[in-house]
C-alpha cells in the first residue's frame, strides 16, 4: 500500500494511505488517513477487513501502532470500518473511537466490545494534542444520514469521506493526486449523481465548507484534490444534478 505525506510541520503530520496493488479486484479501493501530533495519532476511516493487513503493514512503517490514540469513522459503511475489531487488537485498549451518535448501535455489529464516543449532529471539536485541534464537520446525507468530515485548520485539510470520491481505474492513476480536473470528472460524475440524493444537504455542505480555508480536500475513494482543484470540485458539485436513482421509481 502506498503512503504520501500531505502535510508536515514539526511533529504535526497528515499521511494518506491507498492504492494497494495487492487489493482484490472485487473490493472497492479506499484511502485511509492518519493525523499525527507528536506521539498521538488519529486513524481516519480505517477501512474494511480486506485491507487491514496491508494497511497495518504500511502504517507501522511510518509510526508505532501504539501511537494510535483515536479512531474516527465517518459513517457506517463496511469499507469505512469493518476492520475495527482487528485494529482494536493491535492498538491500546483505551483507544477512543468517534462516530455519529446515529450509527453506534449499527457499527456495534462490527465490534460489540467497542465503547464509542458519539458525535452530536452539529459536530464538535477535539484535541489530538494541545496544539492540534480538529473539527468534526457535519455532512449529513452526503451520502449517509449520519456523516462527518474532519477539518484541520492548521494543516488546512478537509477529509471529506465519500464527497469527492472517484472510481479511478488503475490505468488512469499516476499518483495520489488529481492532476487534470476536467479529465477526472468522468471517474466521479456517476458516483456523485447516484450516491448523493439531497440537494438541500448538498447546498448546506457547500455553503459550510466554502467558509473554510482548505488547501487539500481528501476523499475516502480515488484521488486527492489540492490547490485550485479544491474550489473547482466544490463549484462542480454545487451545480450537479444528483439523486439519479429516483428516476427508477417513476417508471
Amino acid at each position: 500500500m502506498n503512503c504520501v505525506t500531505l502535510f508536515r510541520h514539526d511533529e504535526h503530520r497528515w499521511l494518506a494511505f491507498g492504492q494497494d496493488p495487492e487489493k482484490p479486484d472485487n473490493v472497492i479501493d479506499t484511502n485511509q488517513y492518519v493525523i499525527c501530533a507528536g506521539n498521538s495519532a488519529m486513524l481516519i476511516d480505517p477501512g474494511g477487513m480486506e485491507v487491514f493487513p496491508s494497511m497495518l503493514a504500511a502504517l507501522t512503517r511510518e509510526l508505532p501502532v501504539e501511537d494510535i490514540k483515536v479512531m474516527f469513522l465517518s459513517h457506517q459503511d463496511p469499507d469505512v470500518g469493518s476492520s475495527l475489531p482487528l485494529w482494536r487488537r493491535v492498538v491500546k485498549p483505551d483507544v477512543k473511537v468517534y462516530l455519529s451518535w446515529l450509527w453506534a448501535g449499527f457499527v456495534a455489529h462490527f465490534d460489540r466490545e467497542t465503547t464509542f464516543t458519539t458525535i452530536p449532529d452539529e459536530g464538535m471539536e477535539m484535541s489530538l494534542a494541545p496544539d492540534c485541534k480538529l473539527r468534526f464537520v457535519p455532512a449529513h446525507y452526503m451520502h449517509s444520514s449520519g456523516n462527518f468530515n474532519v477539518y484541520d485548520p492548521r494543516a488546512r485539510i478537509l477529509f471529506s469521506g465519500d464527497i469527492g470520491a472517484a472510481l479511478v481505474p488503475a490505468s488512469a492513476r499516476t499518483g495520489m493526486f488529481v492532476e487534470d480536473f476536467n479529465a477526472h470528472i468522468q471517474y466521479m460524475d456517476g458516483f456523485h449523481r447516484r450516491w448523493l440524493a439531497s440537494t438541500r444537504a448538498r447546498d448546506a455542505w457547500v455553503e459550510q465548507v466554502s467558509k473554510l480555508d482548505i488547501d487539500i480536500l481528501a476523499p475516502q475513494h480515488g484521488l486527492i484534490f489540492r490547490g485550485d482543484d479544491v474550489k473547482r470540485f466544490i463549484d462542480w458539485l454545487s451545480k450537479l444534478d444528483i439523486g439519479s436513482g429516483v428516476a427508477a421509481m417513476h417508471k
